[in-house]
């Protein structure tokens, strides 16, 4: 009778076993399955881009307003058990500019480096004295994000689409398209999140052309995205870009039309490509 007992206990718990072990293997395949795995040719680690902005109107004529640097770091940081990116973007006004409206931006994106898709997102912005300081958390396995205002002291935690980008990520995040077929007018969504809000936006491709900078003649490709429209964009297409047609695909110039004037930014440096510059042709 014990002996019976006995073997009857020992089958129940290799029965609960069976299940933990089934759950646990189950749960792990959902979670992974989570993550998409994009084949990155276009950037890696040391990358180093270096622009000049400056502001043009018919009144100024062309006035340079600052520089902006994007570094993707040689590190790797280890978040959520994903091999990171750590990706710097500083931007600062110049001459003249610091007298009336004077810009000392940072912003900070730890990139995974399969999925290319933001674990934690770093805004740190000083416009004219308006700061804004933000951390935004990113847990891809239950799609939420966890935003904080580290001015205000405040908190919340909310749901986001899968693979939802941070607006620095999704910069990253579009070099890896494949434009190699597309055609005038083909569009190309990327969502995002910005403070504490999601966003769908589209990617337009607008077809080829030959651009001359003052670092060189480049073949390009113009991409068109869609922006919120508001107190500064009255279009919602004001932008465009003029992206290398290489395998690195990166912004040479791009044009910003705002109420009066233009922004335009361009690029004076670059080094630790991944590939070589093929498209530049002078």
């Amino acid at each position: 009778m014990k002996t019976r007992f006995f073997l009857a206990a020992i089958q129940t718990m290799n029965l609960k076993s069976n299940i933990l072990l089934i759950s646990v293997i189950f749960f792990s395949i959902s979670v992974s399955a989570q993550l998409r795995q994009i084949d990155n040719k276009a950037f890696q680690k040391g990358e180093k881009l270096l622009y000049k902005v400056y502001y043009d109107s018919f009144v100024t004529g062309e006035v340079i307003a600052g520089e902006c640097e994007f570094e993707i770091q040689k590190d790797t940081r280890v978040i959520a058990k994903r091999n990171t990116m750590h990706i710097i973007v500083k931007g600062v006004t110049k001459g003249a500019f610091n007298l009336f409206y004077k810009v000392r931006d940072r912003y900070e994106t730890f990139l995974d480096e399969e999925a290319i898709v933001p674990w934690l997102f770093i805004r740190r912005v000083d416009e004219g004295g308006y700061i804004i300081e933000q951390d935004v958390n990113f847990n891809h396995y239950n799609n939420t994000t966890q935003f904080k205002n580290l001015k205000k002291k405040t908190s919340n935690t909310s749901s986001i689409p899968p693979h939802t980008q941070d607006i620095l990520s999704s910069i990253y995040y579009m070099r890896t398209i494949d434009f190699t077929d597309a055609k005038e007018g083909d569009s190309y969504p990327v969502t995002f999140t910005l403070d504490d809000t999601v966003y769908t936006t589209k990617v337009f491709y607008m077809g080829k052309e030959t651009l001359k900078t003052s670092m060189g003649t480049f073949n390009t490709f113009k991409v068109k995205p869609m922006v919120l429209t508001g107190n500064v964009f009255k279009d919602p297409f004001p932008m465009m870009l003029w992206v290398t047609d290489d395998e690195n695909k990166i912004p040479v110039f791009a044009k910003s039309q705002i109420l009066v004037g233009s922004i335009k930014m361009e690029l004076i440096s670059y080094k630790g490509l991944r590939n070589p510059m093929k498209s530049k042709i002078k």
